[in-house]
């Protein structure tokens, strides 16, 4: 039994027009992802090898451990 439709899948779909806006907030959205993956990568640079896993325990200018302060 042959269906009365035609057949879609082998037609190609045509690409949308964009208008100018359209592309510049792309090109923009692509540098701002381009400038994300950059900081990444320079924070993994960043990582101390070894050092406590977690939350950096200086990061309120004391030194924290398990929840307990020792202030230098």
């Amino acid at each position: 039994m042959a269906s009365d439709k035609p057949d879609t899948a082998s037609e190609p779909i045509p690409a949308k027009v964009l208008t100018p806006q359209a592309q510049r907030a792309l090109a923009e959205a692509a540098e701002r992802r381009a400038q994300a993956d950059a900081l990444a990568q320079a924070r993994l640079k960043d990582i101390e090898e070894g050092g406590p896993a977690g939350l950096e325990p200086t990061r309120y200018g004391d030194w924290e451990r398990k929840g307990i302060v020792t202030d230098f």
